[in-house]
């Protein structure tokens, strides 16, 4: 995936440490949920580089499940993961590593919250060309969770303008998927970040 091979090109361009990229952790997450029987849906933007051809590069992991209580916390610390604590929408993780902490990929849990469980439910299982089998969200799924985060007044606005950049990509590639509500939303949403003097 292009998406990866970004990923990995600015880890090498930041210098860190060899094996340090989002490849190994995603496939060691994926494996530890579906040894634990925990139904998932990858988000966020591995999610997006899967539903879209031009390149997306991200450098965490975005994974919703049902609950909290869903994450495999014995299993994860069993694999190396290391818990980094809670905030208001993600029980929050860093992938086994060499480097320091904040170095390794970040794993974020999402539940119970907007579209989450849904994105759970309707989850489509991907398998790459490694033979690599991940539970991806719909594109459906991603747009609404994407609106959520976007219009969400607590997210830092670059993060906020990713979010509805991700929308519109989402949106070019799957064409049906979008309705007069969707467009009312999104603008919406421009303007609150333009009124600010947030938003383009």
């Amino acid at each position: 995936m292009v998406g990866f091979a970004l990923d990995r090109l600015w880890c090498e361009t930041m210098g860190l440490i060899d094996g340090d990229s989002k490849e190994r952790p995603l496939r060691l997450v994926a494996e530890v949920l579906a040894r634990e029987g925990v139904p998932y849906a990858l988000i966020g933007g591995v999610a997006v580089q899967m539903h879209t051809v031009e390149p997306r590069s991200t450098l965490d992991i975005d994974v919703a499940v049902p609950r909290f209580e869903d994450v495999p916390r014995e299993a994860l610390l069993a694999a190396g993961f290391e818990y980094t604590g809670r905030h208001a929408h993600s029980d929050n993780w860093r992938a086994p590593g060499n480097g320091p902490l904040a170095t390794r990929v970040a794993v974020q849990f999402s539940a119970e919250d907007v579209g989450i469980a849904a994105a759970v439910a309707h989850a489509t299982s991907v398998v790459l060309k490694d033979g690599l089998r991940l539970q991806v969200a719909t594109a459906a799924d991603l747009i609404v969770l994407k609106l959520a985060a976007a219009g969400e007044p607590q997210r830092r606005p670059s993060k906020r303008e990713h979010d509805l950049a991700d929308v519109l990509a989402l949106l070019e590639e799957h064409p049906q998927l979008s309705s007069p509500q969707l467009a009312a939303s999104v603008r919406e949403i421009r303007q609150r970040l333009s009124d600010t003097g947030l938003g383009g």
